[in-house]
């Protein structure tokens, strides 16, 4: 990935004694002295938060950040932007006690002043082809939309840690939705709450009044209350100005969020559908500011053990025939098939006010049958009329703990989707975005770290991967029962949280004659032939797979070219 931070380190100085406060027990301040760019903050991740307020030189408070500052060692630094004068306020959390006096935490030690902060990669699981961010947590993907040639991604991000906290929307861009560019960030918190997830349009006809063809980013603004906001950009998505009106949807609901705005061709209306609970709301609009409830779906459907989130609707093409459905896209979390996160979807028909599911109310369908695959939503204005998702490939079991520092998380391939009709259910299928066969390159006889495999299924079919240090994922096919394995458990790295070994299963909806996988440093993804069964897990090995053997079918490797 492009790096939008420079690289360049340059000479720290420590932040000096004399401008540190320490007032109780929990409590200090400091004033910062030098005109650095960053005061770089040594984070320890098994410590308890820190409230940071940073205030200008008339005392007003300027941002507000939530950081767990190290107290016996630095596990990594992160980049505060600051100005010579300013004041820092620190509330230390929890039982001190058992962590000695406050003036000797490490963190005070440590703090350096900065011009720059250095971002060279030195993660060896970061993936070589997915999308990650430069630094820090990432979790679910936010705001995408197409326009002018430029993919944008915008995502839940954390700038101070490599855990959840502080949310903001992090910016990627990329003109072929592989290679990405880290942007500055899009939208940080205000007095309504932290920025929690949403989506993004271009306002092609002004409907708005804020111009047209702006972009139009609706997002939970998390505070108190869970309530719904917009911001508007006049520059392609770059910058973001907040609406003076907002929050512009509220209701008496602890989990009210996830925006997902659409434009409904027939009544001339903007829709907006919401996770609420353990349903979603859906609200029409001519205007994206005043918005009027339609109607609710979900409470006697699909899957309730946790919590909906990131709702989706598209019109999609059924395979083979002429005709149309609308597919709901829901994320719930914990709930997933095997435990923690995970999609489900319901196909059905939606008439601007309504949506009315044609599947049974206790049928779930799952997008993806594996463990790391959550918060799927679609590009608004994709081109060629393509719905492409993207799912945040990890799950909330353990993806604090997973064993990166610099940064935590991936997102998934690109994936387009349609409908299929098989044994008289109509299914979703997610196949790899086109753009992905532009980065096939020599044919190699062994895996390497970053590699597609193509598995001509000669029916029962048994695959292995694996390295010289007895790491190994086996892929099994029983072509009778029409089910699809993938077997993790001693794919590496594995003991940082009892919910990571598994094994994850599906049916392939028909007989599979083609399996699509693909390698990356940290992650495995299977895809039948024809997209009807997708499984998306991440693994940890102590060396990349190198070494394959396959029964009941015939592989084809190619490498993937990474630059």
């Amino acid at each position: 990935m492009k790096k939008f931070f420079s690289l360049i380190v340059m000479m720290m100085t420590v932040v000096g004694a004399g401008a540190q406060m320490i007032l109780s027990d929990s409590h200090a301040m400091l004033r910062l002295q030098q005109n650095k760019k960053y005061l770089l903050l040594p984070v320890q991740e098994k410590e308890e938060i820190a409230a940071i307020a940073v205030m200008d030189s008339r005392n007003e408070v300027m941002k507000r950040l939530n950081v767990k500052l190290a107290v016996d060692k630095v596990d990594y630094f992160m980049p505060l932007e600051v100005k010579g004068g300013q004041l820092i306020d620190v509330v230390f959390h929890g039982d001190r006690r058992t962590k000695g006096n406050i003036k000797d935490f490490a963190c005070w030690r440590e703090m350096k002043y900065s011009d720059t902060y250095d971002t060279a990669n030195r993660e060896h699981f970061r993936p070589l082809y997915h999308h990650t961010p430069v630094y820090g947590w990432m979790n679910d993907p936010n705001g995408m939309f197409y326009k002018d040639g430029v993919w944008h991604l915008y995502y839940q991000w954390n700038p101070y840690g490599s855990q959840w906290e502080n949310m903001t929307w992090g910016h990627s861009t990329s003109t072929d939705l592989i290679h990405w560019e880290a942007q500055p960030t899009a939208i940080e918190a205000d007095g309504l709450g932290t920025i929690f997830s949403g989506s993004a349009i271009v306002d092609k006809n002004n409907t708005a009044g804020f111009g047209k063809d702006a972009v139009i980013a609706m997002y939970t603004s998390a505070g108190a209350a869970q309530t719904q906001s917009i911001a508007y950009s006049k520059d392609g998505g770059k910058t973001f100005t907040k609406y003076a009106g907002n929050p512009v949807i509220t209701f008496n609901a602890p989990d009210f969020r996830d925006p997902k705005v659409f434009w409904f061709e027939k009544t001339q209306r903007w829709i907006v559908v919401l996770a609420v609970g353990q349903e979603v709301q859906f609200y029409s609009s001519k205007d994206l500011k005043d918005w009027k409830f339609e109607s609710s779906f979900g409470r006697e459907y699909g899957n309730h053990d946790g919590v909906w989130e990131c709702p989706d609707m598209l019109l999609l093409p059924v395979a083979k025939s002429a005709d149309t459905k609308w597919v709901l896209l829901l994320n719930i979390n914990p709930g997933g098939p095997f435990g923690g996160s995970a999609t489900q979807y319901f196909v059905g028909q939606f008439d601007g006010h309504k949506f009315v599911c044609e599947d049974e109310p206790k049928e779930t369908k799952w997008m993806d049958y594996g463990k790391d695959h959550y918060a799927t939503v679609t590009f608004h204005n994709a081109p060629e009329g393509r719905y492409v998702a993207m799912p945040w490939m990890s799950n909330w079991q353990y993806a604090g703990a997973v064993p990166t520092k610099q940064f935590r998380s991936a997102n998934g391939l690109p994936r387009d989707l349609g409908l299929v009709v098989a044994n008289g259910e109509t299914y979703l299928t997610s196949v790899p975005s086109k753009e992905m066969q532009a980065l096939r390159g020599n044919k190699v006889k062994m895996p390497t770290e970053a590699c597609e495999i193509v598995v001509d299924v000669k029916g029962t079919m048994e695959l292995t991967l694996e390295n010289a240090k007895g790491d190994q994922v086996v892929m099994t096919y029983d072509a009778k029962k029409q089910m699809f394995a993938m077997n993790r458990t001693k794919s590496g790295s594995v003991n940082f949280s009892e919910a990571f070994p598994c094994v994850t299963e599906s049916s392939t909806f028909g007989p599979m004659k083609q399996l699509r996988i693909f390698i990356d440093r940290s992650s495995i993804e299977a895809f039948e032939g024809e997209g009807r069964m997708v499984m998306t897990n991440l693994v940890f090995p102590s060396e990349p797979y190198n070494m394959i053997k396959v029964k009941g079918g015939k592989a084809t490797i190619y490498e993937i070219n990474v630059k």
